[in-house]
C-alpha cells in the first residue's frame, strides 16, 4: 500500500510554502504585546528572528525554537529528513549547537499506513544522529494532513548570539546554499520533476547548517539568518527592517540550483512566490527590464535554506572559506548593507 502512497496529494501546501504570508503575519502579531521586563530573554518576537534566546548564566543561553509543515515530497522517509534539518537550522542561525528535539506530529490516521508514518519519523531521526543529538520526546495528534517538524533546543554563548537585527552599512552579504528549492516543488508536486531536479532538491534540503556554529564565534558576523519560507528577499529585508539598513542584492551572483532555473524559466513557481511578493514587493526597487521568472526566484519560498550572512567586508573571504570547509561550495557573495531606508535594491 506504502508504494502507492503520495504524501503530497494530502496537503493543501508543502514545505515552508506553507508559511502564512508575511504581510498577513504582521497583521497577525500586530497586538502582541512586547516582552518587556525579561532581561535575560536577549531574543524574542521582536526582531521576527529566527528563534528564542535566553541567557542560563555568563557562559551559556539556551536557544528555542520549533518548525513544522506539510510533506514537499512523496516520500515519508525524505520528508522526515527534510523537515528535521530545516527546524535544526534556527539553531545554527543564532550561531548555537543543537542539544536535543522533540518532535511534532500530526497524521491522518485514516489515511496513512503506520509503516509509512515510521518511516517519516525515521528520517527525522536520521538527521539528529547526523546532528549528534537525541529526540527526547514529542506531542502527537489525529490531524487531517500529514504534519511533521520538531521542536529544537542548542545553546550559545550569550556574547555569540547572532540576531538578525545587527548588520552595519558596509557589510558583505553572504548566502550559503542555492535558491530554487520552491520551484522544484512546484514540478514535483506536478509530477514533472526530473531525476537530477530531486537529486538537487534532496542534496540542499538535507544538508544540515552545521557552519552556522563556526561563524556563531566569529565577532565580524554581524547578522545572521537562514532563508526559508519567505524567501530570499524576505528574509534580506527583515535584517534591513532590524537594522535600520537598505540592501543592494546583485541578482547575477545568486547562486540558483541548475534544474531550478531552467524550471523557472519556463514558468513554474509557487503560489506562495506572488503572495510573498504581494507582502513585500512595496519594499523592493527591481531593475526595470528584470523578466517575472527572475523576480518569482527571489521570491521563491525555501525549505530548509542556506544561512544568508551580514559580515565585514574584511573577514568576507574567511567567511566563504568557512563555508567551503563545511562542504557548502556553492556559497557566494550576493551583495551588500548600505545607509538607507530599510528596503532592498536588486541590480543586475
Amino acid at each position: 500500500m506504502e508504494d502507492n502512497i503520495r504524501l503530497t496529494q494530502f496537503s493543501h501546501g508543502g514545505g515552508c510554502g506553507c508559511k502564512i504570508a508575511p504581510a498577513i503575519l504582521r497583521e497577525i502579531l500586530a497586538r502582541t504585546p512586547p516582552m518587556g521586563g525579561y532581561p535575560d530573554l536577549l531574543v524574542g518576537t521582536e526582531s521576527s528572528d529566527d528563534a528564542a534566546v535566553y541567557r542560563l548564566n555568563a557562559e551559556q543561553a539556551v536557544i528555542a525554537t520549533t518548525d513544522f509543515f506539510m510533506p514537499i515530497v512523496d516520500d515519508p522517509y525524505d520528508f522526515g529528513r527534510i523537515a528535521a534539518t530545516n527546524a535544526l537550522s534556527d539553531i545554527y542561525a543564532m550561531g548555537g549547537r543543537p542539544l536535543f528535539a522533540l518532535a511534532l506530529v500530526g497524521m491522518p490516521i485514516d489515511k496513512l499506513p503506520v509503516d509509512a508514518i515510521q518511516r517519516i519519523l525515521a528520517g527525522g531521526e536520521a538527521v539528529c544522529r547526523a546532528a549528534g543529538i537525541p529526540i527526547a520526546g514529542g506531542h502527537s495528534i489525529d490531524a487531517p494532513e500529514p504534519i511533521y517538524g520538531l521542536v529544537g533546543i542548542g545553546l550559545v554563548h550569550p556574547e555569540q548570539v547572532k540576531r538578525n537585527d545587527r548588520a552595519r552599512a558596509g557589510d558583505v552579504l553572504i548566502l550559503g546554499k542555492p535558491i530554487g528549492v520552491g520551484v522544484l516543488s512546484a514540478a514535483l508536486k506536478k509530477g514533472e520533476l526530473s531525476a537530477l531536479g530531486y537529486e538537487q532538491m534532496l542534496a540542499t534540503t538535507t544538508r544540515l547548517n552545521t557552519v552556522g556554529t563556526r561563524l556563531g564565534q566569529m565577532a565580524q558576523v554581524h547578522a545572521m539568518t537562514d532563508v526559508t519560507g519567505f524567501a530570499l528577499l524576505g528574509h534580506l529585508l527583515e535584517i534591513c527592517r532590524g537594522s535600520r539598513l537598505g540592501a543592494v542584492l546583485d541578482y547575477p551572483s545568486v547562486p540558483v540550483l541548475s534544474v531550478a532555473l531552467e524550471l523557472a524559466q519556463r514558468g513554474y513557481a509557487t503560489g506562495a512566490a506572488e503572495r510573498n511578493w504581494a507582502s513585500y514587493g512595496h519594499e523592493v526597487a527591481l531593475p526595470a527590464a528584470m523578466p517575472e521568472w527572475q523576480r518569482k526566484l527571489l521570491c521563491d519560498p525555501q525549505t530548509s535554506g542556506g544561512l544568508l550572512v551580514s559580515c565585514a567586508e574584511e573577514v568576507a573571504e574567511e567567511v566563504l572559506q568557512v563555508f567551503r570547509d563545511e562542504g557548502f561550495e556553492g556559497a557566494a557573495v550576493v551583495g551588500r548593507m548600505e545607509e538607507a531606508a530599510p528596503r532592498v535594491r536588486v541590480v543586475v
